[in-house]
């Protein structure tokens, strides 16, 4: 009996998107320094905020308090670069227009990447908040509490991993393509990720205070602390929606232009 022809249309479905997804896997474990970026780092973040210039900032709170939701941000930042390397080598290298011969999909070609991002995005997350503990981190947050930050840090990954693969398809190579990425990375510094937004200077604070991340972070921060507050949870909401529409839009059509 010819086993393909007893597959499911949703197990062929999900095929292509799976050997994706491990192909991506397989990619990053075998490059150090995007395990490290995407991973590690946040940690190594922590451990510098926390005990070289958490002394330096008066937040009202322990400092590791304050700073492991906006530090769960980076985390998800962190590791973009990667990504959006991984898909312009894919374009620029000719391995899109292999898959297009092997009739797979755009979508799984695409969402392979994405997945891969998220789930990469979780690891760090899952490690960074593990070291936080460690250094004294007493979130109020309950069970509800907590499938909420899950639930936003996967919204956010998911979102961010579009866009990310949109910058990676639109750049001319894969170095441009890492590099595309880096205001990303920058952005978290300019919010209320380190220091409330408040105690910023003029411009910055306002800045810092309407950018799509800091209501992000209050949500995460809200959330950990028990009393998310609706003010922060629409607009973060919003944002990430918004993101994650813009970044798959413009994914898909540079995909139909370049492949």
């Amino acid at each position: 009996m010819n086993t393909s022809a007893t597959r499911t249309p949703t197990a062929r479905a999900k095929s292509p998107s799976m050997v994706m997804l491990r192909r991506n896997f397989k990619h990053l474990t075998r490059n150090p320094t995007s395990v490290f970026n995407a991973v590690l780092m946040p940690v190594v973040m922590m451990l510098m905020f926390v005990y070289v210039f958490g002394d330096a900032f008066s937040v009202g709170v322990d400092y590791i308090d304050y700073a492991t939701p906006g530090l769960m941000l980076m985390a998800v930042c962190y590791g973009l670069g990667a990504t959006a390397t991984a898909v312009n080598s894919d374009m620029t290298k000719g391995i899109i227009n292999r898959f297009k011969v092997m009739d797979v999909s755009r979508g799984a070609v695409l969402t392979g990447h994405v997945v891969a991002s998220v789930l990469t995005n979780l690891v760090a997350i899952v490690a960074l908040v593990g070291v936080a503990f460690l250094l004294g981190f007493a979130p109020a947050a309950g069970f509800l509490d907590w499938l909420g930050v899950a639930g936003i840090v996967v919204l956010l990954g998911f979102a961010a991993g579009w866009l990310t693969v949109a910058l990676g398809l639109a750049a001319k190579s894969p170095e441009t393509a890492g590099m595309a990425s880096v205001p990303l990375v920058m952005l978290p510094f300019f919010s209320s990720a380190i220091v409330p937004a408040e105690k910023m200077g003029p411009g910055l604070r306002e800045f810092a205070e309407y950018q799509p991340f800091t209501p992000i972070i209050e949500t995460l921060r809200g959330l950990l602390n028990g009393a998310p507050a609706a003010g922060d949870v629409i607009p973060a909401l919003g944002w990430i929606t918004g993101i994650a529409l813009a970044g798959y839009l413009w994914a898909s059509s540079t995909f139909k232009k370049r492949a």
